[in-house]
């Protein structure tokens, strides 16, 4: 319009606000009409980006823009490169292409104004929240695990030739969230960190049952090293709830701005984890004794599935792609699926432990209402991701999972494990 300023999209990175996207859609993008009404709205509440919902009134068509910006929302003294996007955006197209209908579709990045263009998934809803209202999804251990054997085999130096895939490795090198994932999951939840955030009723129990462990910060090292060094699959490097959009029929994973060459372990593990405080909330927030009974044995089902269908479904397609001549040895494909479960179960417990003790809480855990019940839900996942690391080489099956959470959850109702009471061992041999 004559007379109005028109932003410089091209030369210049600025942090954009609806009104700049609506100008930015209008002038940088084709995917409306010439005559579309737009309205937008930002819709993010995560930790890193800016999320904005562009809506045209007339035809009702819509699109999501993800800016990344020079700094995490969640605290200033995270500086992040806002290459992270140009990640995201080369990540969902690979693993749309590679797991088909798993991911939204990208239309457009934008290099320098850091921002994503993709599909609307507004008629899916964020899993995380939909687990909070106690809902069911019988397809979503089938999905998750199709996703997973074939975004982490097929990255793999087991299928790929070594060069392209040592290519693949540096085009997705990631150190800025590397470190931020190597700080808050491997790191500083395991001593008195300042920047810790535990809930007052858990602090003392954090510190004699995990802080004051020397084994277990051993432990720990080892698998920060394993994580730094470890270039096996290409991780989603996020995968939570929060991180998947879900319906009865349909399951799209998110947010793969994390994404790097890692231990393929780390994605399965974050999967159960976040089910387990699914499993913990519901076990304090569901007040009727029947439906607590009837959602509870849902989500240790999902967790077996998880692990089992994850197994059969990466052996059978290692059976049908392996092309390292090594790789085809007999036994090989069980050790080396052997050793994705026991980083599956490390992951686990030190997500489980990170999400109560370091500065990224889940809602699953901050949302229930009643402090002892909160302090109690945080124990047990302390308890039992404890164990996860420890006995990290003994836990394989789906049962092995759903064992040592519910041996956590026995034992601190029965107050085998209290506070004062904090350093006996917790060990899966128990719970069996």
């Amino acid at each position: 319009m004559e007379g109005t300023h028109l932003k410089d999209f091209t030369s210049a990175y600025f942090t954009m606000n609806e009104a700049d996207v609506v100008e930015y859609v209008q002038n940088r993008l084709s995917v409306f009409n010439d005559d579309a009404d737009l309205e937008c709205r930002e819709i993010g509440d995560g930790n890193l980006n800016y999320v904005f919902k562009v809506v045209d009134r007339k035809s009702g068509e819509s699109i999501i823009i993800k800016q990344a910006g020079p700094v995490a929302r969640i605290s200033d003294a995270f500086k992040v490169s806002p290459d992270r996007n140009r990640i995201e955006s080369e990540i969902l197209e690979l693993q749309g292409e590679l797991a088909p209908g798993f991911v939204p579709k990208v239309y457009a990045y934008d290099p320098v104004m850091n921002c994503c263009v993709m599909d609307d998934l507004s008629d899916h809803e964020i899993m995380r929240s939909a687990l909070l209202n106690y809902k069911k999804f019988p397809l979503f251990a089938d999905h998750i695990t199709t996703f997973l054997a074939r975004t982490l085999l097929l990255t793999s130096d087991v299928v790929m030739g070594h060069k392209e895939k040592k290519e693949r490795v540096q085009q997705f090198t990631n150190p800025e969230l590397c470190e931020i994932t190597e700080d808050l999951v491997y790191t500083e939840p395991f001593y008195d960190c300042e920047q810790n955030d535990v809930f007052e009723g858990t602090k003392e129990f954090a510190r004699e049952v995990i802080w004051n462990d020397e084994k277990l910060k051993l432990e720990t090292a080892k698998l920060k090293f394993d994580f730094m060094t470890k270039a096996q699959s290409l991780l989603h490097g996020d995968l939570h709830t929060g991180s998947i959009f879900i319906k009865e029929d349909s399951t799209k994973i998110i947010d793969p701005e994390f994404a790097f060459y890692g231990p393929a372990g780390y994605d399965i593990g974050n999967v159960v984890a976040n089910l387990i405080f699914a499993y913990v909330h519901a076990h304090y927030t569901i007040e009727e004794t029947e439906a607590r009974a009837d959602y509870l044995p849902y989500l240790e089902e999902t967790i077996v599935q998880v692990v089992e269908l994850f197994s059969e479904k990466f052996l059978q397609l290692w059976n049908e792609t392996a092309a390292e001549q090594t790789a085809t040895l007999p036994k090989f494909k069980e050790w080396y699926l052997d050793s994705i479960l026991e980083d599956t179960a490390a992951v686990t417990g030190l997500e489980l432990c990170r999400r109560v003790i370091g500065i990224a809480h889940v809602k699953d855990l901050t949302s229930i209402s009643d402090a002892k019940d909160r302090t109690a839900a945080e124990k047990i996942c302390l308890i039992a991701g404890k164990t996860f690391i420890l006995d990290r080489t003994s836990i394989r099956t789906g049962d092995d999972f759903v064992k040592v959470l519910r041996h956590s959850v026995n034992q601190f109702s029965k107050g085998a494990i209290n506070d004062d009471n904090t350093n006996s061992s917790h060990s899966i041999s128990t719970a069996r």
